[in-house]
């Protein structure tokens, strides 16, 4: 009699993933910011400085909007806490937004390394705790995307950290996303 597999495959991330999102938080702790560059024409922050300062604000973005929906929905507390400490700490590995600012003229675009500015405004929290963890998993995915399509436009050490970012972005998407079914 032949041997038969099971006819579903099994549900949740397969540990390949979660390997992957594990290593990725670890080479994450071990990045620091680096000192600002400057291009040698007219002192002005690189291209790099940028978006390393755009990833610095739009990680502190994020952490406003999760500290938002705590504050609006504090049963969500317990559960959100722990994924706001670590964008906190993705802010904080690019440097806190404070090397550089970006300008209009700025050669990095706005969705180069993360969401559109207009993300940034203060976001208005859904009644609904389910729908507030749905726009906090769709926010970490739309900007763990933007950071993945930029890192063909940054230097190695920068691209690497956004990467390790980018994917525990995506990891959090993927627990908020599978927490709320």
């Amino acid at each position: 009699m032949p041997l038969t597999l099971p006819s579903r495959a099994p549900s949740g991330p397969r540990r390949r993933t979660l390997l992957a999102s594990a290593a990725g938080a670890f080479a994450l702790a071990g990045c620091s910011a680096s000192e600002p560059s400057t291009d040698t024409a007219g002192g002005s922050p690189s291209a790099a400085d940028r978006a390393r300062a755009r990833a610095a604000r739009d990680s502190e973005d994020l952490a406003g909007h999760y500290a938002a929906v705590i504050a609006a929905h504090p049963a969500l507390a317990e559960r959100l806490t722990p994924l706001r400490a670590e964008v906190v700490r993705h802010a904080k590995a690019f440097g806190d937004g404070a090397h550089a600012t970006a300008s209009p003229s700025a050669t990095v675009s706005a969705t180069a390394a993360g969401a559109p500015a207009s993300a940034s405004a203060s976001p208005t929290v859904p009644t609904d705790p389910k729908d507030a963890v749905g726009e906090l998993a769709a926010a970490e995915r739309t900007l763990a995307d933007g950071r993945t399509k930029a890192l063909v436009e940054l230097p190695g050490e920068l691209a690497r950290l956004l990467a390790s970012v980018a994917a525990a972005g995506a990891a959090h998407a993927y627990l908020l996303s599978e927490g709320a079914k």
